[in-house]
């Protein structure tokens, strides 16, 4: 369009030029001068022509030039934008993924262990609460313990009377000796391959969990004297079963497969409730 408009500016103002030049000529006008006339007018048409179409050809590409830098300008923002999201969206990940390792989840494990501790409270289970031990691995310390604590025991009794001091004006009556503790002999225990085997462990208020093997006929009496020489006294202890729980029943007439033990079994010793 500037291009046609130009063209119309540049005859319109050479109309007057070829007026005056037929004017001046028009006497001595001929066929010659006028071709040379038309001639100049279309020389100065063809140069006005390429004038313009470099013209218009700069100020097209000076245009193209300006939307390129634009567009180039605008994706370096859109990647930019796109970056400072990306770091926005790894930040705000990271912070989230560090309170959920720091703050939720050891929340959620405290919360997780109180609610463990109530349930096995009200269910009377707190041994379940402890680390507990190896089956069989902490019997022979526990019976080697109990036979400590009973030699020192009798040995400081010992001691106590020889210090008593000796009375020359008045004979002190005969000492009662106290009646002799009864020995329990356990039953031998019968090998792993032997027919008719029970293991029995006895889940003690200590934690540790010592293990025998008795024959399914050994009087049921066996696991009383058992639990005793362990350490744990039948008039301070009792013995049930782990599930369901219920106190066992036990007498010297009945073996281990009348009392319901004909496979391999865990009894819980559990303390007496002393009646006031």
């Amino acid at each position: 369009m500037a291009s046609r408009g130009v063209v119309g500016i540049f005859l319109l103002s050479s109309i007057p030029i070829l007026c005056l030049e037929l004017r001046r000529g028009i006497p001595d006008l001929g066929i010659k001068d006028f071709i040379l006339l038309c001639g100049r007018i279309f020389f100065l048409f063809a140069i006005l022509t390429v004038v313009i179409s470099v013209t218009t050809s700069w100020l097209k590409s000076f245009k193209r030039c300006q939307v390129y830098l634009k567009d180039e300008e605008e994706e370096k923002n859109e990647e930019r934008q796109k970056l400072a999201r990306k770091k926005q969206e790894d930040a705000q990940g990271e912070k989230v993924s560090r309170y959920l390792e720091n703050v939720l989840k050891p929340h959620q494990e405290m919360k997780l262990k109180k609610m463990e501790e109530r349930f096995y409270q009200m269910t009377g289970e707190t041994w379940k609460l402890s680390n507990g031990h190896k089956l069989g691995s902490n019997e022979d310390v526990v019976l080697e313990d109990a036979s400590q604590m009973s030699f020192e025991t009798s040995n400081r009794e010992a001691a106590r009377r020889r210090n008593l001091p000796k009375s020359f004006t008045r004979v002190s009556p005969p000492v009662k000796q106290p009646p002799q503790k009864k020995v329990l002999d356990l039953p031998e225990e019968p090998p792993e391959t032997a027919a008719e085997v029970v293991t029995v462990a006895l889940r003690c208020p200590s934690g540790c969990v010592p293990r025998r093997r008795f024959f399914k006929s050994c009087s049921s009496q066996v696991l009383l004297d058992w639990m005793t020489k362990v350490g744990y006294p039948t008039s301070l202890y009792s013995l049930s079963t782990s599930f369901p729980r219920r106190p066992l029943e036990v007498e010297g007439s009945w073996t281990l497969e009348d009392i319901g033990i004909t496979v391999d079994t865990v009894l819980n010793v559990e303390e007496k409730k002393q009646s006031s």
